[in-house]
């Protein structure tokens, strides 16, 4: 993968990423990686040859920390051993979540909280054990993925879409908190990116024709296509802005 722009300001940021070593969140990985930035990041599954695989091709290993997110106090402890490593994290990208499908006659109360706690409630925790080296840095930028699903009002994960959309609540609300401090909130919104789980249990010929008709731009979207807008939103290219929703999905919703 090779980004065309370079943001000069992300080489030697400390950057923390969930889900970072599978999916979009391998792709933020090494397009940090790209930038010259240190980048740590946690993944529930082993991702040690993920960073065999990026410290040959780059140069840059990056910091590999084994948690499962819903696990707040090992999400914190993640945070402070980044911290430790690689000086105060002031690029966070809550990147990790779970669109299970469910409908709403087989939630259980477990099932909810589950949703909850990988969809909305580690982003929020990972926010607020940032926020302190931020600070200390005089500076950062958070970027929480939502999803354009609740958007679109679509049906079969209502679980997901309703932290989806709290997750821009908490945007807006901790934008205007932290902004004093020179700390940006942002959320961005991909469109449905094929990814290898997405290929894997969701995609069929028949519904990927349907959303392609939703799209302004007929090109399906890959993980790569999400990764120069996060290195927009985490640089100093976009340094007033924040509180804001960026939707990279090919053109199916409208915003504004």
């Amino acid at each position: 993968m090779s980004i065309n722009a370079t943001f000069h300001d992300l080489k030697g940021k400390s950057v923390f990423i969930t889900g970072g070593g599978a999916g979009i969140g391998a792709f933020l990985t090494e397009g940090f990686l790209e930038q010259g930035a240190n980048v740590a990041f946690v993944q529930r599954s082993d991702s040690t040859a993920f960073c065999d695989e990026m410290e040959q091709k780059h140069g840059n290993r990056p910091l590999f920390i084994k948690c499962d997110i819903t696990d707040i106090p090992a999400l914190k402890a993640a945070i402070q051993q980044a911290s430790a490593a690689h000086g105060p994290v002031t690029a966070l990208i809550n990147n990790a979540a779970n669109d299970k499908r469910h409908s709403t006659d087989e939630v259980t109360e477990e099932f909810w909280d589950w949703s909850q706690a990988i969809n909305l409630k580690a982003y929020f925790f990972a926010c607020q054990e940032v926020v302190a080296g931020m600070k200390a840095a005089g500076s950062g930028t958070i970027v929480n993925f939502t999803s354009i699903s609740y958007m679109m009002g679509n049906a079969g994960y209502p679980a997901y879409t309703t932290a989806n959309s709290g997750l821009n609540g908490m945007t807006r609300s901790l934008a205007r908190e932290f902004g004093p401090d020179k700390i940006r909130v942002n959320a961005l919104a991909p469109g449905w990116v094929l990814t290898d789980k997405q290929k894997e249990l969701w995609v069929t010929p028949e519904a990927l024709d349907e959303h392609l008709g939703r799209q302004c731009l007929k090109d399906t979207l890959g993980p790569e296509d999400i990764v120069g807008a996060t290195l927009f939103l985490a640089s100093d290219a976009s340094k007033m802005m924040t509180g804001q929703a960026l939707v990279v999905d090919g053109g199916v919703v409208v915003t504004g």
